[in-house]
């Protein structure tokens, strides 16, 4: 697949704190003074009224992705401050809500979600970072899908900073994609047979109620209702615009590597059943880029570093066709030494045993 018709798209979610740090309902506020700006980018509200989500236009390589959306954060941080508030890329509130059920951001879709899905709903008060790849056709996505969902658990480990919720550590690297796993159907997604079975199994999961409409299946990898895109739905949201733009980057690389050399790919990677994709996804969760899972390939229990090496070997030439590799290099390398954002939050806290400093070191104050 020629990368370059491979656009790319990123959105990530950001939790809105007040000046103490405890999460704010003033989203929609934020959403409302950003309309009148023409710039790339969109902001739009989500869920639940502490977060906002930000959403690239469409790009072409990795230092587009993160220009665009280190200049959105920069417009909607601007917009916070003026305020008294500050955005927060974290996938989960470090402090208490002082409401249980955050309030649920107008329109009467969110209105009619929250009814139905009650307590689900409400606590979703969790940040995610989500790619959009353009691909041929909606058969292909699927095609995709089947070969690329084993590497799964390593973008969450990439991506892993959600370590504290509501005022606690929570022992895991991305809480967030603990909670998320209450929708019914949030996960990675199953093995398809065709595109007639992923739209049969959608069309029963709208019967039975476990979805309002086609936008609310939640898999990891999804196709797009409204755009020709496979969009990646596993990441937490990450702390920098250079993290955010590697996984897109990796992402991009991966789908046009399974389109290309479709044979391969299904000899390269295991076709895992769910219930051990599950359990690698968990153990990512659980342990971010410090831990292990079962790789892919081998089915050996692996270091998480060691498999994301094997995946970016197996992408690398796509990596190069699109002029995403050094880029992609020198980021990793920076994980490699800092550590995922779940690690990077946990020594702020650190420091002073403060969850304050946490909270002011995403929002750039520290």
């Amino acid at each position: 697949m020629d990368t370059d018709s491979a656009t790319l798209g990123v959105e990530q979610e950001f939790l809105v704190v007040d000046a103490s740090g405890y999460p704010a309902h003033r989203g929609t506020e934020l959403v409302a003074a950003g309309e009148d700006e023409q710039a790339e980018g969109d902001l739009q509200p989500e869920l639940v009224r502490c977060q906002v989500e930000t959403t690239t236009s469409i790009c072409h390589d990795a230092e587009q992705v993160s220009g665009q959306l280190a200049d959105l954060r920069q417009r909607v941080d601007e917009q916070a401050r003026a305020r008294g508030l500050r955005l927060v890329p974290s996938g989960t509130p470090v402090l208490a809500d002082a409401d249980d059920w955050p309030p649920i951001s107008g329109g009467e879709r969110y209105r009619e979600i929250a009814d139905w899905f009650g307590a689900v709903a409400r606590t979703s008060n969790t940040c995610g970072a989500h790619v959009h790849v353009a691909i041929p056709d909606r058969a292909t996505g699927v095609e995709v899908s089947n070969r690329v969902r084993p590497w799964l658990p390593i973008l969450l480990a990439l991506t892993a900073n959600s370590p504290f919720y509501q005022g606690a550590d929570t022992s895991y690297h991305s809480w967030r994609y603990v909670l998320w796993s209450h929708w019914p159907t949030a996960g990675p997604p199953p093995l398809f047979a065709s595109l007639d079975h992923y739209e049969s199994s959608l069309d029963a999961l709208m019967r039975v109620g476990a979805v309002l409409d086609r936008r609310g299946v939640y898999w990891d990898i999804r196709l797009s209702e409204h755009q020709p895109t496979l969009e990646f739905r596993v990441c937490d949201v990450t702390q920098t615009p250079g993290e955010a733009a590697t996984i897109a980057a990796l992402v991009r690389a991966a789908v046009a590597t399974a389109i290309d050399d479709a044979g391969a790919a299904y000899q390269l990677a295991l076709p895992l059943p769910q219930e051990v994709l599950r359990a690698n996804l968990w153990r990512a969760a659980r342990e971010g880029l410090a831990g292990e899972c079962l790789h892919p390939v081998t089915g050996d229990l692996a270091p998480m570093w060691t498999i994301v090496g094997d995946f970016v070997d197996w992408v690398r030439p796509a990596l190069k066709d699109a002029g995403d590799d050094e880029f992609v290099a020198g980021q990793l390398a920076w994980l490699r030494d800092a550590g995922d954002g779940a690690t990077r939050q946990r020594a702020a806290f650190a420091q002073h045993q403060r969850l304050t400093d946490v909270v002011d070191r995403l929002a750039g104050r520290s």
